[in-house]
This record gives structure tokens, sequence and C-alpha cells, in this order.
């Protein structure tokens, strides 16, 4: 037997053995990489376990037993309360004014503002591209005083234009998503409605907005998540009772001496329930409307 043959024969020996130890790779990959997901997927669910379990329970069954003990019963006294305690119709109404309002203008802002960064050449484009990226890297909090200031001395100061004016605004984010939208549509549509006589606001609104709108239902989605959750900004710039949000009314529920956690985890859940229903029926549109403009063709 030649040296040609023996080295034939070892490689089919060695070619199962690869074989199973690469399976057996692949195997120790795979469940270590569902170990890792299991314990993600507990680590966000268990603290909104322990919360539903809080909602039925009474102050006694809570200050008495374990996080993780069922309730006795099924108790929705703390909705109720928790409900009309918080003036959750009200609350609920100032959010989806500032919600709604906000995502409309934001969309009309966001895509006229890409459009003309993206389409339009001019004197100051790249310093207004970096000045969107600067104020991306800047910590908010370091211009926090100054649009105290602007809003307050603009008389806007505990009305629901305060946020509404800080909420319309266009991040870069929102320009990388159109952009890749806009890069997409050709120029020769611009250039035929040119020949018709269109003028630029006829060619955005007519040709460019249309196309916009797989994007714009994303980051729309996106946005109304994003505003409706947010406590910062009403409660720093709305105090008034009367213009409580979903999230600020939660903090009717805590103080410095006592906090009722029934009624509060109950409060939570009633503000997650909106926000997690737009999620849910939207989740699709919000992944492929981010990445449909990605893929250039």
């Amino acid at each position: 037997m030649n040296a040609v043959e023996t080295a034939s024969i070892q490689k089919r020996i060695q070619t199962p053995r690869l074989a199973r130890d690469n399976k057996k790779k692949k195997l120790a990959t795979t469940m270590l990489m569902y170990l890792l997901l299991l314990i993600i997927t507990f680590t966000v669910l268990m603290p909104l376990f322990t919360l539903v379990l809080a909602s039925f329970k009474t102050p006694m069954e809570i200050a008495q037993g374990s996080p993780f003990d069922l309730p006795q019963r099924l108790n929705l006294k703390n909705y109720f309360n928790a409900f009309r305690q918080a003036k959750m119709a009200t609350a609920f109404k100032n959010s989806m004014i500032l919600s709604l309002t906000s995502v409309a203008l934001n969309i009309i802002l966001g895509t006229m503002t890409s459009y003309v960064l993206i389409r339009h050449d001019f004197k100051m484009k790249k310093f207004i591209m970096a000045m969107f990226m600067f104020a991306m890297v800047l910590p908010f909090y370091t211009t926090e005083i100054a649009r105290f200031n602007i809003i307050k001395g603009l008389g806007l100061y505990n009305t629901l234009l305060a946020p509404l004016i800080i909420y319309i605004g266009t991040d870069m984010m929102q320009i990388y998503i159109y952009a890749q939208y806009i890069e997409k549509i050709p120029y020769s549509l611009e250039e035929a409605a040119m020949l018709e006589g269109a003028s630029f606001l006829q060619i955005f609104t007519k040709v460019i907005f249309p196309l916009l709108l797989p994007a714009s239902a994303t980051l729309g989605i996106i946005k109304f998540v994003e505003v409706i959750n947010d406590m910062y900004i009403p409660y720093l710039y709305m105090p008034s009772s009367k213009l409580k949000t979903l999230s600020t009314s939660l903090m009717m529920f805590a103080g410095q001496r006592n906090m009722d956690w029934g009624k509060l985890s109950s409060a939570i859940i009633l503000v997650m329930i909106p926000t997690m229903a737009v999620f849910i029926i939207f989740q699709k549109a919000i992944i492929e409307g981010i990445t449909q403009g990605a893929v250039k063709e």
C-alpha cells in the first residue's frame, strides 16, 4: 500500500470524526445560545410577573408575603381605585393629544428636513448635518436650563404646547431612515414634475411624501410610544394636575412616607396597556419599515 492510498484511508476515517465533532460544537453553541435567551427572558419578565401579582393583592398581602406569592383572590379594587384616584381618563386624553399631534407634526417636519438635506445642495448643508450629529451625542441635561428658560420666556410653561414643541423636533435617526428611502427614489420623477411646471413644494407633497409613507408609519409608531411613555418632559414642563399624562399620573401613588404598592402596580399596568397594544399590533410594520429602506437594489 503506497502513501497515497494510506492518506486516502486516513482521510475517510477522519471525516466522520470531524463531522461528529462539528455537530457536537454546533449543538453546544445552540444550547448555550438558548440558555442565554432564557436567562434574558427570565430577567425581563420576572419584574412584570411580580408587578401583575402585586396589582391583585391587598396591602396586608404585600407587606407580609413574598413578591412571588399568589394573591388569595382576584382583587380588582386596586385597578378601580387607581383609575379614579389618578384621573386616568384625563391623563389618557392629554397623552393622546400630545402623542398624536407630535407624531403628525414630527412626520411633516422630519420628511421636509430630510428631503432638503438629502436632495439639495447649499452652503450650510455640512454645517447643519454636523449640528444634527452634535445634538445627537450631546447629553440633554447640559442644555436643559437653556431650554427651560426659552419655554418659560415664550409663555408656554405649564401648557400642552411646551412638551409639544420639544417632541416635534427632528433628530438624526429620522434623517438617516428617511435618507434610505429618498435615495431609492429616482431623480427622473422629480425632473418630470419640474418639466410639467411643478414647484418644489408640489414635488415634495405629490411625489416624494407619498413614497415616504412606509418610513413615516414606522417612525410615527416609534414616536408615539416614545411620547406616551415619557415622564421627564411632562413632569418638568406641565406640573398642573389638570395636565397630567399617563406616565406622570403614576407620581400620585409615590410619597415620601408611604407608598401604596397595590395601586401603583395597577396604575403601571393601566399605563402599559396602550403602548403594549400599539407595539404588538404594529411590531411587524416597525421592523419592516426600518429594514426595507436599508437594502439597496
